[in-house]
């Protein structure tokens, strides 16, 4: 199918494609009073008449506009003219900005319908396989059994859920609530003990920390006092408790000893 010839316009001071006329007037090459809008109206009706499209229309519609108005400030008295410079500078960007965005679509338009044109000579190989390329293929060799098909096969239909190692978990080296008696029993025998004489018998580190969780769930049992005389001085314990059992807090033992 013949493709449309491109738009073009013979005025009095200009001849060519509408496309230059644009380009000219953006470029203030070409004075905008000196174009007559209406005899290129009446050429591109008739040009639209031979091949109607609604897109070139739309633009030419929003481009003749912007002409319009271009014309109407620069006819204006000089007075007014000159309130109408930014308005008239705007107009002419606005312009040439529509004449760039023509110009991409056209160009784009351009390579899609030459990749069109090149894709469309190419077609899809609907025969089959000639003898002397089949013989080429190789044989199709199965190393795996049925059985170890079938085994594949069953561990992936019963699935089951991994379980979860508990082998990193143990009960603590030094449970609270057996440093707390016997602290306890140290300070009923004592009255009166340092924190080294409390944990002078401790046999690692885990076993000092215990016995100071029992000694602050003493204090907050009200079954010592300390006392210290000056900062960094030795911290005693006094044991001020009676010889019943202390209800030890669930932070240590999850349920309260009695």
């Amino acid at each position: 199918m013949a493709t449309q010839p491109e738009f073009s316009v013979n005025l009095t001071n200009f001849s060519g494609p509408f496309e230059l006329l644009l380009g000219l007037l953006a470029k203030r090459k070409l004075d905008i009073t000196e174009v007559a809008l209406a005899q290129v109206t009446d050429e591109f009706i008739a040009y639209m008449k031979q091949s109607p499209d609604l897109s070139q229309t739309s633009e030419f519609l929003v481009t003749t506009a912007t002409l319009l108005a271009m014309k109407a400030a620069s006819l204006l008295p000089k007075q007014e003219a000159q309130r109408e410079d930014i308005e008239l500078l705007e107009a002419r960007d606005l312009l040439f900005s529509r004449l760039l965005l023509y110009r991409v679509f056209s160009e784009a338009a351009d390579v899609i319908k030459g990749r069109l044109d090149e894709q469309g000579t190419f077609f899809p190989r609907d025969v089959p396989l000639e003898a002397h390329f089949a013989a080429l293929l190789p044989d199709l060799v199965l190393k795996a059994a049925p059985t170890d098909l079938a085994k594949l096969a069953a561990e992936a239909i019963y699935y089951q859920e991994p379980t979860v190692g508990l082998a990193h978990l143990h009960d603590p080296i030094a449970p609270v609530s057996r440093e707390l008696a016997i602290i306890s029993a140290k300070l009923r025998a004592a009255g009166r003990a340092s924190f080294g004489q409390l944990t002078e018998d401790a046999a690692n580190l885990p076993v000092v920390i215990s016995r100071f969780l029992a000694l602050l769930e003493l204090f907050r049992a009200d079954q010592v006092r300390f006392e210290q005389e000056a900062p960094m001085e030795t911290l005693w314990v006094n044991w001020v408790g009676s010889d019943t059992n202390i209800a030890l807090a669930d932070d240590y033992t999850g349920e309260q000893d009695g």
